[in-house]
């Protein structure tokens, strides 16, 4: 990201409510949904009985405390977080229904604070991937055997 506004460049990201984690649906307190059968196919990613999971299940709690105690959505302040960095040009939603797009639609009017941004950051430290298994793409180009140094 650094790299790209650097350089003029402007980043398309993807899944910013990370494959339903922040849609609001999987909360401490609610009964969990149970994952579609594309989503059965990603086991490692929603089995509840993997600590790193209970992880992102306790992140996804804090930040919907945060949304909440600052008047939005979760699902709205996961897409504003993405859509108010300043190397992003675009972020791809997805939605499958019309009511999945009415929920979405209204982070494009949200400006995150700074305060909110380094309270993201505390419960979740930038460059920060709690399941592995979630990591979609990893870039052979960057594993030790390929740098230069």
């Amino acid at each position: 990201m650094p790299t790209a506004a650097r350089h003029g460049m402007g980043v398309i990201t993807y899944s910013p409510l990370a494959g339903g984690w922040l849609s609001g649906k999987w909360r401490q307190d609610a009964d969990l949904p149970t994952p579609s059968p594309a989503r059965q196919r990603l086991a490692d990613r929603f089995d509840m009985s993997l600590p790193v999971n209970q992880r992102k299940l306790e992140a996804t709690e804090a930040l919907a405390h945060l949304a909440e105690d600052n008047g939005m959505t979760l699902i709205e302040m996961a897409i504003a977080f993405a859509l108010n960095h300043p190397a992003v040009a675009s972020v791809l939603i997805g939605p499958r229904t019309q009511a999945h797009l009415k929920s979405q639609l209204p982070a494009a009017d949200v400006v995150l604070g700074p305060a909110v941004l380094d309270r993201i950051d505390e419960i979740v430290t930038p460059g920060t991937v709690i399941n592995p298994a979630d990591s979609s793409f990893v870039n052979p180009a960057l594993e030790p055997a390929a740098r230069r140094r």
